[in-house]
C-alpha cells in the first residue's frame, strides 16, 4: 500500500508541475504566470523530498521560491508600463518555439530511451543534509559568502534599475 501512495503523490505532483508551467508560457497576465511558476517550484520541491532530498527541496524552497520568484514579483510590481494598453501582448514565432521545443523533446526522449539505469539498493545515508551543511559552513564557507554577495549585488542592481524605470 505505500508504494501506491508515494506513485500516488508523484504523478499528482507531476500533473501539477506540467499543468503550472503551461499556465506559466501561455497566460498573458504576467503576474499570475510568476505566481504559476511559484506552484511548479513548489511541486519541484515536493518531488526532492520524495527522493529524499530534503537538503535540495530546502534551497528549493529558500532560492528559487523565497528569493528569485519575490524578486521577479517585485520587478513586475514596480514596472508601471506593464498595464499600459499599448503593450502589444503577441508572439508572432510561435512555429520556431515548436520546432524548438519539439527538437528538445526529441533529444530528450532519445537521452531517456539510451540512458542505463542503475538501482542501487542500498538506503541513502541518515544524515545527509547535516553533512551537507557542515561542508556549506566549515570547508565551502567562502564560496557560499561569495555567491550571497552576488545576489545581493544583483537584488541592489534590479532596485536601482527599477527606481530609473519608474522615475
Amino acid at each position: 500500500m505505500e508504494v501506491e501512495v508515494s506513485q500516488l503523490v508523484f504523478y499528482l505532483l507531476s500533473f501539477v508541475i506540467i499543468i503550472s508551467a503551461i499556465y506559466v508560457v501561455t497566460l498573458r497576465n504576467i503576474f499570475h504566470s510568476a505566481l504559476f511558476l511559484i506552484l511548479t517550484l513548489f511541486a519541484v520541491a515536493g518531488i526532492y523530498i520524495m527522493l529524499n532530498a530534503e537538503f535540495l527541496a530546502a534551497v528549493q524552497v529558500l532560492i528559487y521560491v523565497g528569493a528569485i520568484s519575490i524578486l521577479i514579483i517585485f520587478a513586475i510590481m514596480l514596472t508601471s508600463q506593464l498595464a499600459n494598453k499599448q503593450i502589444r501582448q503577441s508572439n508572432e514565432q510561435v512555429m520556431i518555439g515548436i520546432f524548438i521545443c519539439s527538437g528538445f523533446l526529441l533529444a530528450s526522449l532519445g537521452s531517456i530511451a539510451n540512458t542505463v539505469w542503475r538501482i542501487v539498493e542500498k538506503p541513502l545515508p541518515e544524515n545527509n543534509t547535516l553533512t551537507m551543511g557542515k561542508l556549506l559552513m566549515n570547508e565551502f564557507v567562502l564560496p557560499f559568502e561569495i555567491v550571497s554577495i552576488v545576489l545581493l549585488a544583483a537584488l541592489i542592481g534590479a532596485v536601482v534599475l527599477a527606481r530609473k524605470e519608474g522615475a
